[in-house]
């Protein structure tokens, strides 16, 4: 078979052949946006007609669930990769999508809720409780939260919020822990 030719069952000569130059061949950059579409949209949770960043809120409860039992630091050291992660595939998920912050782009939910969750024993009623406070302090944006969603760029923005969203239910979890331990 010639070089230029590839084998394909649907060829223009009745044989299959076709020009390797026609084949529709986008190699790796295609690839690469697969993979950056599939983490920033968390697995695609982020296509979801109702709700993206709460669909995108219940693709980290599995995770953290695989990560807590984990040491404290090395769930520590997993969460900051996976936020650093984060920022990289929600910048490049902004050009791809060519818009700022899209609702497609959960996986800064993904990573908020597992610094919700950070030195917390996984219970049903934990993760439930860090579910909701998160979400409450995700749409509230209080500071810094807000000022990481304004001010900084790309990746970092729409990460950072969520980061400090998650640690501000952290706060509150761990309060409602030490009085009512449930």
């Amino acid at each position: 078979m010639n070089a230029s030719k590839v084998r394909n069952s649907h060829g223009p000569d009745g044989t299959g052949s076709v020009p390797a130059e026609r084949l529709k061949v986008e190699g790796e950059a295609t690839l690469g946006k697969t993979v950056v579409k599939l983490i920033a949209t968390g697995l695609g949770s982020g296509y979801s007609p109702f709700a993206p960043g709460t669909a995108g809120t219940l693709v980290a409860i599995p995770l953290y669930l695989a990560l807590s039992s984990l040491s404290w630091p090395l769930y520590l050291a997993s969460t900051s990769v996976l936020t650093l992660l984060a920022v990289y595939a929600s910048g490049e998920a902004e050009r791809i999508f060519d818009r700022k912050d899209s609702p497609r782009i959960v996986i800064d939910e993904v990573v908020g809720l597992l610094w919700s969750l950070a030195l917390v024993a996984p219970t049903g009623w934990r993760i439930a409780a860090a579910f909701f406070l998160f979400r409450i302090f995700d749409i509230l944006k209080p500071q810094p939260a807000r000022w990481c969603q304004d001010r900084l760029p790309g990746g970092w923005g729409v990460v950072g919020d969520d980061v400090m969203a998650g640690i501000w239910a952290n706060v509150a979890l761990q309060v409602g822990l030490y009085f009512f331990n449930f």
